[in-house]
């Protein structure tokens, strides 16, 4: 079994980045800028902005954390994000969620704008993206394209199974998929006999949110399966995915690990798109 690396994908895209961000910094006399919000005390939430500002300054790229208290109001936080919308030297702004309970996800995705939506996320970026014209491609759904495009894996002409439906990974996997041709459907939590659908296709994209939901017996002999699950239940407390990954070995023609697979191309998408959005804003 082909195992798809994601760290070694991840780390030729931002080798890539490189050159493109000091051409942008001669240019423009600075570099892409990252602009984080984060709300609140989470502790996971905390350490995913400290990897995204270490990822950014990695590759040269400027990115600053904009940290506001738990108790910040709807208005406070709008506020914000306009601010970082009107700034001239911000090219890709990110919210990180989970957001505090008492402040609206919603208002956030229509408040982003679509030129500096670096997670291709908001309602208008996602309306763009559906349409046909994306200004950015969401980034675990991209990550996962370029994987496969790494491996020299053409979906055309294949059957393709998404497992989930959310707007962050589902809907728009299903939708680059279709873009390449692929054969694609869709399935869900209250999708009956789930493996039926599992099992005839060729490749499988699991995006259920469940630990470990599928192994050996939901996939043909020679698919190609796509983990996007990230759990803390393994076994010892590990992490795990959607997929039984040791049971593929020697069933599955191809498989992303977890950790080590889509994970790593989520956060170099970011990078990906905050570079893409900065020389569209450039030379525009």
């Amino acid at each position: 079994m082909l195992v798809l690396d994601g760290k070694e994908v991840s780390n030729q895209v931002r080798s890539s980045l490189v050159p493109r961000i000091a051409a942008f910094k001669t240019k423009n006399g600075r570099a892409p800028h990252l602009a984080v919000i984060i709300v609140g005390e989470d502790a996971a939430s905390q350490v995913y902005v400290r990897n995204k500002k270490a990822s950014c300054e990695k590759i040269g790229m400027t990115s600053t954390i904009h940290a506001l208290r738990t108790d910040t109001t709807q208005e406070e936080l709008t506020e914000m994000i306009q601010t970082l919308n009107n700034d001239a030297d911000v090219d890709g702004i990110l919210v990180q969620f989970p957001l505090p309970k008492h402040l609206s996800s919603d208002e956030v995705l229509k408040t982003v704008s679509p030129l500096k939506d670096a997670d291709g996320l908001t309602y208008s970026s996602l309306g763009y993206f559906f349409a046909g014209s994306p200004l950015v491609k969401p980034c675990t759904p991209q990550g996962v394209m370029t994987i496969l495009k790494h491996y020299n894996i053409n979906v055309e002409g294949m059957n393709a199974v998404v497992v989930g439906r959310s707007n962050i990974v589902g809907k728009p996997m299903a939708m680059l998929l279709s873009e390449a041709n692929a054969t694609v459907t869709i399935c869900h939590s209250k999708t009956k006999n789930l493996s039926q659908f599992t099992r005839n296709a060729d490749l499988v994209v699991v995006a259920a949110g469940k630990a470990q939901l599928l192994g050996k017996e939901d996939f043909k002999k020679d698919a190609i399966v796509v983990d996007v699950g990230m759990h803390g239940s393994g076994q010892g407390g590990k992490l795990c995915g959607d997929v039984r990954f040791s049971e593929l070995q020697g069933w599955a023609k191809a498989a992303t690990p977890v950790p080590g697979g889509v994970g790593p191309m989520t956060i170099t998408t970011l990078l990906e798109n905050t570079c893409l959005l900065a020389e569209k804003r450039a030379n525009s």
